[in-house]
């Protein structure tokens, strides 16, 4: 008996966030998207082999704050500026759900850096308040990847909070660190100085920023916030820019970069034994380097005078000290 059709019977097993879509006559695996607010990173991916992976994000427009004393009408992915860090691994199907609560004002969409696709899926995912859309992509090229909203004026979505980093791992994985960190530089051109300020295309237009900042607002890696880890820890940190305008001097005080990815890129250029490395308007870089001494390292965009705006974080390495590598006095 000939057959004239293929007849596909579906099963969904669920366990522990993964699920199997058992076909006929193809077996895939499918998974939700962990997604992390910064500085946090997503787990490293263990499976070995493709998967669809279903990434759930919302846009949320709140009030927060920027600065002492003042506060920002952010529009945002997922509650936080930046947005959450996902990641995937090349040749992995994106299955991306955007939703527009009905409490916004705003319709939003995403472009994802990542995707090969009209308007790196803004072309079809402008969503109004109350609605929410899909769109299918494969993971083709492993790299650190920029998204953000472009929706109606793009500036406007952009330069009041709507970006984060995407990451496709490459066929096999990165190679284990002991930390991975995620930190974001933005610029904020507010029309105000004190209470709930919004966005002023004017300083926008001239490229005068308020603020120049790390993770969303001055201070969010300072204090209580500051990065830790341990002497002899090697760190991949995870480094996007959205600019707007401004490319980042991303350097490390006390710290020399042992790789740097140039432009987020895991298939190109690796610098080794770097200083400062150069991170364009929405580009993105990855860098790694290992702590040989206890002590404050302090992050810095090195156009030095943004420091004053904002644009300073920490690294704390606590441990024992290492005088074979450095000590005061002879």
């Amino acid at each position: 008996m000939k057959l004239t059709r293929w007849i596909k019977i579906f099963v969904f097993v669920s366990f522990s966030g993964m699920f199997l879509i058992v076909g006929w006559p193809q077996l895939l695996l499918a998974e939700t998207a962990q997604l992390t607010k910064a500085p946090n990173v997503p787990k490293p991916i263990t499976r070995k082999g493709g998967a669809t992976v279903v990434v759930n994000l919302d846009a949320k427009e709140f009030v927060g704050d920027i600065a002492d004393g003042k506060k920002y009408n952010f529009w945002s992915f997922g509650g936080s500026v930046p947005g959450p860090m996902a990641r995937v691994r090349v040749g992995d199907m994106v299955e991306f759900h955007l939703s527009n609560p009905k409490s916004n004002t705003q319709p939003h969409n995403i472009d994802i850096h990542a995707v090969n696709g009209p308007g790196g899926g803004a072309a079809v995912s402008t969503v109004a308040p109350g609605e929410t859309k899909v769109f299918t992509f494969k993971a083709l090229n492993p790299g650190l990847y920029i998204y953000h909203c472009a929706a109606g004026a793009i500036v406007d979505h952009i330069s009041n909070g709507m970006y984060g980093l995407f990451l496709v791992e490459p066929t096999g994985g990165l190679p284990r660190v002991d930390k991975e960190f995620y930190v974001f530089q933005s610029e904020f051109y507010t029309d105000g100085e004190k209470g709930v300020t919004g966005f002023d295309i004017s300083k926008g237009l001239a490229e005068h920023p308020d603020h120049v900042v790390f993770n969303g607002r001055a201070g969010a890696l300072m204090g209580d916030n500051v990065l830790k880890a341990k002497v002899g820890d090697n760190v991949r940190m995870y480094f996007g820019n959205i600019g707007p305008n401004g490319v980042s001097s991303f350097h490390i005080i006390g710290e020399i970069f042992d790789k740097v990815h140039v432009e987020g890129s895991l298939a190109g250029t690796v610098n080794r034994n770097v200083q400062t490395t150069l991170v364009p308007s929405a580009g993105a870089t990855i860098v790694e380097f290992k702590l040989d001494v206890p002590g404050a390292y302090t992050l810095v965009d090195h156009s030095i005078f943004r420091v004053a705006k904002g644009a300073i974080g920490q690294l704390v390495a606590e441990g024992p000290d290492n005088p074979k590598v450095f000590r005061a006095g002879q």
